[in-house]
């Protein structure tokens, strides 16, 4: 029986400094899935993921209790600008902290986003007034380029064929985030007032209510950081042109076979020449980006409508909820959204494929969100299992589109690119996000004013203008807006 080789019988030539070299090296070594390096990119999204929304729960009474606002109604508004604060500042620096991760490595790029986290979300728990929590919410998103850096650290840490896992892992520990987020600050909002057995009204969190929240998700902001420390570094550092290892082992195997050389080298120039297309003009990429954008935007508004309509009183339209109990239910739906993410959906996208996936959620979402108007008649135990199924039925929908276009994004550009290609998305969206929750909060305050109108009245009117955005979305789903690179 002819004996099999593990090792290659041309190796790599590796730098010996090179952090990236070392770990190309630890690749070579790897078999099966890496647990461990999954799970430290699950904690570190997750840190990051977590305060984008956790305020949505208690953001109305906060607002509520600067006094700020001078009608009930206008409390909308003035929450929308907090909400918003937190993606303006990311979209201005995205791109910047995309050249610092290029430059310096991902890992100081990660470890300086956590620290963010630990500090600025700290003190936004602890504001004092309507303009202290709008500068911490914008220091905290332009401060934290976290997310793009650790989309380019989950391709590079992974043998190629993981690289897409590692990249569903990221998508998915960031929706988790964004729902386990406003559980956490339904359910610890108000302590004082919630467990007055534990906390005190003259302790720190009866002087400021919606310091709990912040600040367990600071602490464990800070165990990542820590935990972070003992990150490898990905990017590889020579000081030939930063050229990796792969470029080394290219060279060395074409000096092995000289009367080829030319035809190689000629055809591979052709290839990377093709490949260093602007982003700009690579339209697969483009559009992806573009229906992403529009889908964020309806998310991060539905997000913060969600908590805001839950809240407001009965005579408004709203279920009169308080912040634990909006907790109850996002705390319900981030669980089946795990489920649902780490069962069905590859399931569905290996049969569908990404487009069709998010085409299909985007459709279903559109009578589901008008219903949510009706759902303000029930009461007792059959709202709750009402609004328990919607929201678990809304948050599958969104994350099945998001994840989808997300693969759609990385399958548009070859590896070398996908760092800056995440960037461009990033910037985009957020900038997209910055105005879902200012849009939403002037929806929200604006159609409680119109209670009596004839045409979608009150909350009816704020589901139906998100229906019309999520509409524009699926209709760019289909060509020839929405393009498909060939593989």
């Amino acid at each position: 029986m002819a004996q099999q080789y593990t090792e290659p019988l041309l190796k790599k030539k590796y730098h010996e400094n090179c952090p990236g070299c070392k770990v190309d090296q630890m690749k070579e070594l790897q078999r099966g899935i890496p647990i461990r390096q999954l799970v430290s990119i699950w904690i570190v999204v997750l840190s990051t993921a977590l305060p984008i929304s956790s305020l949505f729960p208690f953001l109305y009474f906060m607002i509520r209790d600067f006094h700020i606002a001078k009608r009930e109604e206008d409390i909308g508004s003035y929450a929308g600008y907090v909400g918003s604060a937190f993606m303006l500042g990311r979209a201005l620096t995205s791109v910047l902290w995309g050249m610092v991760a290029d430059h310096y490595g991902r890992k100081p790029v990660i470890i300086m986003g956590t620290i963010t986290v630990v500090i600025f979300n700290t003190l936004f728990g602890l504001s004092v007034n309507f303009w202290m929590a709008v500068i911490t919410r914008f220091l905290l998103g332009s401060l934290n380029g976290l997310l793009g850096a650790v989309k380019a650290y989950a391709v590079e840490i992974f043998r190629e064929e993981h690289q897409a896992l590692g990249l569903s892992t990221v998508s998915t520990a960031w929706g988790i985030g964004l729902v386990i987020g406003p559980a956490l600050g339904g359910f610890l909002a108000q302590p004082a007032e919630k467990y007055p057995n534990i906390f005190s009204k003259d302790s720190i969190f009866g002087r400021f209510p919606y310091f709990l929240p912040c600040l367990a998700i600071s602490l464990f902001a800070l165990g990542v950081t820590i935990f972070t420390c003992w990150l490898p570094e990905t990017l590889h550092k020579h000081n030939d042109n930063n050229r990796s290892c792969d470029d080394s082992y290219d060279a060395l195997e074409a000096a092995s076979h000289e009367s080829s050389t030319k035809e190689i080298k000629e055809e591979n120039e052709g290839k990377e020449s093709a490949s260093k297309q602007s982003l700009l003009t690579n339209w697969p990429l483009m559009s992806s980006i573009i229906v992403y954008c529009v889908f964020s935007l309806h998310d991060m508004a539905y997000t913060e409508i969600f908590s805001l309509w839950a809240v407001s009183p009965r005579k408004y339209g709203g279920l009169s909820y308080s912040t634990e109990d909006v907790g109850e239910v996002l705390s319900i739906s981030g669980f089946s959204l795990l489920v649902f993410q780490l069962s069905l959906y590859p399931f569905v996208e290996r049969i569908l494929g990404p487009v069709m996936v998010s085409r299909i959620a985007g459709v279903l979402t559109i009578p589901l969100l008008q219903s949510y108007s009706c759902i303000a008649i029930f009461s007792g135990f059959t709202l709750s299992l009402v609004i328990n199924c919607a929201s678990i039925m809304k948050n599958v929908l969104s994350i099945s589109m998001v994840t989808g276009l997300f693969i759609l994004q990385n399958q548009a550009v070859d590896q070398h690119q996908r760092g800056a290609a995440n960037g461009l998305a990033m910037t985009a969206m957020s900038l997209f996000k910055a105005a879902g929750p200012a849009g939403g909060g002037a929806l929200f305050s604006w159609a409680e004013k119109r209670q009596d109108a004839s045409f979608f009245p009150g909350t009816q009117m704020v589901f139906f203008i998100l229906n019309m955005v999520e509409a524009l979305g699926v209709l760019m789903t289909f060509k020839p807006f929405l393009a498909q690179r060939r593989q």
